[in-house]
């Protein structure tokens, strides 16, 4: 699984980046293969000012989450969180 990291008009740093490497690399075991995920960081204006997209491609289709939240980390975990959910019944359908 390849996992890409974009953070747009900003540094991410080391630590951000390892932890979301950390969460994200999790998702093989509920759906496999995982082909890629690309995960992009960005800033907003409003309140929950911080902005993750992750696009999971899967053979044969992706599935896309995107979180706001007050922190990147709490982005990556509600993300990751709804992925496993999507991937789970991916998979419960495709072994049907």
């Amino acid at each position: 699984m390849t996992i890409n990291v974009q953070s747009i008009k900003f540094d991410a740093d080391a630590k951000l980046l390892e932890f979301t490497e950390k969460k994200v690399s999790k998702l093989d075991k509920f759906f496999d293969p995982v082909l890629s995920v690309d995960v992009k960081f960005s800033l907003l204006s409003d309140n929950a000012n911080k902005n993750v997209r992750m696009n999971v491609a899967v053979p044969g289709t992706s599935v896309v989450v995107e979180r706001n939240a007050n922190s990147f980390e709490t982005a990556v975990n509600e993300c990751v969180d709804i992925l496993k959910e999507k991937l789970t019944r991916m998979k419960e359908k495709r072994n049907e």
